[in-house]
């Protein structure tokens, strides 16, 4: 008696209960195709994808599962193929072939298959519909994430890098790349951030008169196959680079740049999701820039504010009490039976002059908004006296007399200035330095009486020429 062949509905509804349960889109196409397989008895079953792009597969679009044994010859094997519909569209074709004994297939083996691709179809849509829902929700989150950073963070530099490494990594891109419009009418990057030698896209320009310039200017998102071969393309990179999305960074109708996230040549299209979600994200991180840029601007305001005010202080309170108090002292000096105290009298007043010198150049150094480099002479030296405080431990007494700002030209006050850092960096490196004293004085005379600017920088420290203690440098230049 011929033994019948083993019932396969329940093989059948394994294979239907094991792709209808996978939500990775991966994971239910590998289950097809081991399904097909055992169903059939196939040697080999492959599915094929009619558009990988779209699917979100590998270039390749296949997954594939072969047993073991040595593979049919194409061509001359019995070949079964069904199709896959994912709703009204064709995602891709079953197929398989190698029956034992190149058997082959049966009006049964097509029927099971079509039972099992019309599942297919529905759990493929259903892999598909998490998958959206996943992209959005990294998206989302990564757009929150940057805004949050963003908006907490205190450097202001690192903004930019900030929206171009996340992006980058969302879209799993090659490079996440930020371009600002230059002068000229072009765009150029200005940052970049990729594993593989961000410095070299630096600078790159896209040239004025360049269509993607033009709709990049005009806030439109544009898209490319192939950043190397692709005509409107000019920077010097593009070659590295295939796909690629260009996205405005716009706010309230303010071009603040374009984020761009080109993949590696012969890398993955992007799928029109993708698209969608990249642009809102940009939208999203052009409106976050926008905004830490308002709050870092309300902050120095604040500083701006606070400072002005302690200025004012300074030169209402303090240096008004000092200077009637040196009054007071004067006057003291000059009465009758002060010749005993005379000599401390002056020296207090000296004392009281130096300190009111001192108050008003604070006062200066108060009024100078901090963020913005010193312009003047006076600005300029108390910059470097501010930053030799960090190597002598104390900040330097500095003192000023005459119009050094308008009297000093930029050259010699570059001079000047070397000068005065080379005799701060060698008091520095002196030991028991403990006062640094440094004075500016225009117009100073030189011995033949010409008229010039002075430098003097004295300290406390050991190995002067007095007594084994104190140094003093003076430079003097004509005006």
């Amino acid at each position: 008696m011929t033994a019948r062949p083993a019932p396969r509905l329940p093989c059948l509804l394994e294979a239907l209960l094991e792709v209808g349960t996978d939500l990775d889109l991966r994971g239910v196409l590998q289950h097809i195709v081991d399904g097909a397989a055992e169903l059939t008895g196939a040697g080999r079953a492959a599915l094929v994808v009619t558009d990988p792009g779209e699917s979100g597969l590998a270039e390749s679009g296949l997954a594939e599962i072969r047993t073991p044994g040595p593979d049919p010859v194409p061509g001359t094997a019995p070949l079964l193929r069904v199709p896959i519909h994912v709703g009204d569209e064709e995602f891709g074709e079953l197929r398989l072939t190698g029956r034992p004994g190149a058997a082959p297939f049966t009006v049964e083996d097509e029927q099971l298959l079509r039972v099992l691709a019309t599942q297919a179809g529905v759990s493929i849509g259903n892999a598909r519909l998490y998958e959206t829902a996943r992209q959005r929700e990294r998206w989302i989150e990564g757009a929150a994430a940057v805004t949050t950073a963003l908006l907490t963070e205190e450097g202001a530099d690192d903004a930019l890098t900030t929206v171009a490494e996340r992006a980058r990594l969302l879209a799993d891109a090659s490079a996440g790349v930020i371009l600002h419009p230059t002068a000229e009418g072009g765009m150029s990057i200005v940052t970049a951030s990729s594993p593989d030698d961000p410095d070299g896209m630096l600078g790159a320009t896209i040239t004025p008169g360049s269509p993607v310039l033009e709709q990049l200017l005009g806030g439109e998102p544009v898209f490319l196959e192939d950043s190397a071969t692709d005509p409107r393309m000019t920077t010097h990179v593009r070659h590295r680079f295939g796909p690629s999305m260009m996205l405005p960074l716009q706010a309230g109708g303010r071009l603040i740049g374009t984020l761009a996230l080109p993949r590696r040549r012969g890398g993955r299209p992007y799928t029109d999701l993708e698209r969608l979600l990249a642009t809102q994200f940009a939208s999203q991180a052009a409106l976050a820039l926008v905004l830490a840029d308002a709050r870092r601007g309300r902050e120095r305001l604040a500083v701006y504010e606070d400072r002005d005010r302690i200025a004012r202080d300074l030169h209402d309170l303090v240096v008004q009490r000092l200077f009637a108090t040196g009054m007071m002292l004067e006057s003291t000096r000059r009465r009758p039976g002060a010749d005993d105290v005379s000599d401390i009298l002056g020296r207090a007043v000296d004392e009281l002059r130096s300190t009111v010198g001192e108050v008003r150049t604070t006062i200066f150094a108060l009024q100078q908004p901090p963020a913005d480099p010193p312009t003047g002479l006076r600005g300029r030296v108390l910059r470097e006296t501010a930053s030799a405080a960090a190597r002598l431990g104390f900040a330097p007494s500095t003192h000023f007399a005459g119009a050094v700002d308008t009297r000093v030209p930029d050259r010699v006050a570059d001079r000047l200035l070397t000068a005065l850092r080379d005799a701060l960096a060698d008091a520095s490196a002196r030991p028991g330095v403990s006062r640094v004293e440094v004075t500016v004085e225009t117009p100073a005379r030189s011995p033949d009486g010409r008229d010039g600017v002075r430098l003097r920088v004295v300290d406390d420290g050991e190995g002067g020429p007095e007594e084994g203690r104190g140094t003093t440098l003076t430079w003097w230049a004509p005006l």
